[in-house]
């Protein structure tokens, strides 16, 4: 790794995974009812739909009326929509038609320059076999079957004691002493990163995801600094890494044969993915899951009479949550999707959150049922190649959680209002107002 990476990337612009890809962001005022919009004026990457909770009736019309459908737009060129469940699972599991190479969020056409001094980073989920193989291969051992039931233990200290510290009887935000605790507990180990500065991480992740101006980077120009940052302090690492391994992702990178040699802009595109793909699904999850169960008391008093029910409850609000909204790929010939005429090039946007609410596959597919017979044939995960690598981290991470809950809480309660992640790309939450009551 070069040791002059700060000075490199000194003029150049980091990376998102979002790109923007909506106008209509930009408009005030209140949001139509998906009812009252013409077919062809709904775009569901308006991040607006999820920061007010109002895309599932869009998506539920478009499931109806138009499942593969069509937008175009000065910023991101041609995309399409893919919302029924098995038309999302059919791209997903075609890599040779359905390239992950271009990008895995709607962003630039590719006929298109990426901008002046835009990055050109390469991470593992957005390659096609035989790169992708190889670099996913070599920091999967970190997350194997066999090393998490080592961690499981320590997971469930940490849980536990994150539990205890909370206060009873007052009002506190579960996203931030829960949450954004316990993920980012997870992801200083799988980084072996100084626990001092775990929050880092948390704060990368959130800046790699983030839409300008939505509440957590103000400018491109935030976002570039602070994941600049980012790749300084973990080249320090991977240096140290070289020298003393730990067993860590760093440490995997930083000896695996077909990584060792990366450039510094392919290092950084990997801790993103890691770092976001470690925070988000397991956080947002966490939060969603309380949300859940409150707007649904009746699947909670379910639970408490026989808490055996939660290792299929977790994936249940998994598939209710779908923490990542959206993967994008891109046709690399001219096909058909239901009909419509795709051109090579064009992005397909499988919407997991559509997906996952797809009637044909789960019946009252908009609520939670916790003993939901197929709730594990959910697409939060993704299918084929890209399959989510750590998604038995997260699975364990929500088990160990709602198991101490159980033994702890009699109840917990969502008074105050809901702040979600301004973002179509990342379902998520800034806010959940709770109040919890201990057993006796």
């Amino acid at each position: 790794m070069s040791e002059a990476v700060e000075s490199e990337l000194a003029n150049t612009e980091a990376p998102s995974f979002v790109r923007p890809g909506s106008e209509q962001d930009k408009k005030k005022g209140e949001i139509p009812a998906a009812a009252d919009m013409a077919l062809e004026d709904i775009n569901p990457v308006w991040n607006r739909l999820f920061s007010e909770n109002k895309m599932l009736d869009f998506f539920e019309r478009l499931r109806r009326e138009d499942p593969v459908h069509f937008n175009e737009s000065e910023v991101a060129g041609r995309y399409w929509s893919l919302t029924r469940y098995d038309d999302i699972k059919a791209v997903d599991t075609d890599h040779h038609n359905f390239s992950s190479a271009h990008g895995i969020t709607v962003g630039f056409p590719i006929d298109q320059p990426l901008p002046e001094g835009a990055l050109d980073v390469k991470l593992f989920i957005a390659m096609d076999p035989p790169k992708h193989d190889v670099q996913r291969r070599t920091v999967s051992p970190v997350v194997s079957t066999r090393n998490l039931a080592g961690m499981e233990q320590l997971i469930r200290e940490r849980t536990c004691s994150v539990l205890d510290a909370l206060p009873e009887g007052e009002t506190f935000n579960w996203v931030d002493l829960v949450s954004i605790e316990l993920t980012t507990l997870m992801l200083a180990t799988l980084f072996d990163f100084p626990m001092e500065e775990r929050y880092k991480l948390t704060r990368w992740s959130d800046v790699a995801t983030a839409v300008p101006g939505g509440g957590v980077i103000d400018s491109e120009e935030q976002r570039r600094e602070e994941l600049i940052e980012c790749l300084v302090y973990f080249t320090q690492i991977w240096e140290e890494r070289k020298k003393n391994p730990t067993g860590d992702f760093v440490s995997m990178l930083a000896h695996g044969e077909e990584t060792k040699d990366m450039e510094p802009l392919e290092f950084l595109g990997n801790l993103i993915l890691l770092i976001v793909g470690g925070n988000d699904t397991t956080r947002n999850s966490m939060t969603g899951g309380v949300l859940a169960l409150n707007e649904y008391p009746a699947e909670y008093e379910k639970l408490k009479r026989d808490p055996s029910l939660i290792p299929n409850m977790i994936s249940e609000v998994i598939r209710w949550q779908t923490p990542l909204a959206y993967m994008r790929r891109t046709a690399n010939s001219d096909c058909e999707i239901r009909g419509k005429q795709i051109k090579a090039g064009d992005q397909i946007i499988m919407w997991y959150v559509s997906g996952n609410r797809d009637e044909s596959v789960f019946p009252r597919g908009e609520e939670l049922i916790i003993d939901r017979e197929n709730a594990r044939q959910h697409l939060s995960f993704g299918y084929g190649i890209h399959r989510c690598m750590g998604n038995r981290v997260a699975e364990m991470q929500l088990r160990v959680l709602w198991e101490e809950i159980m033994k702890r809480f009699e109840h917990i309660e969502v008074v105050g209002e809901v702040k979600r992640t301004f973002s179509s790309f990342v379902k998520g939450y800034t806010e959940l107002p709770v109040r919890v009551t201990r057993r006796k």
